[in-house]
């Protein structure tokens, strides 16, 4: 199985990246670094983290990071991660399972 991360995903981390950075530039590393590896995990077991509160999809889950959600899509051969947002301000969230689900 292998981790896609999608363009989207990448310029997301890329902003809180620079947003750590300018506290401190070894902080940002070390998140990256972090996040990688607890992502590169997921190959061995892809539905470890719960269904996504975000989308009815049962493929497609939420993995938490330190203050973050990373959300990602199982598909048979492939792990996409779709998006990473601070887990209290979702953005552009255009799909909301409701509560009853």
């Amino acid at each position: 199985m292998q981790i896609f991360r999608t363009r989207r995903y990448q310029n997301q981390l890329i902003s809180i990246l620079e947003y750590i950075a300018k506290d401190k530039i070894s902080a940002s590393e070390n998140f990256h670094q972090k996040l990688d590896k607890q992502i590169d995990s997921l190959v061995n077991h892809p539905f470890k983290y719960k269904r996504s509160f975000y989308s009815n999809d049962e493929n497609v889950r939420d993995m938490t990071f330190n203050k973050y959600t990373i959300q990602y899509k199982v598909y048979q051969h492939k792990i996409s991660i779709l998006k990473i947002f601070n887990k209290n301000k979702p953005k552009d969230i255009t799909t909301h399972r409701s509560l009853s689900d």
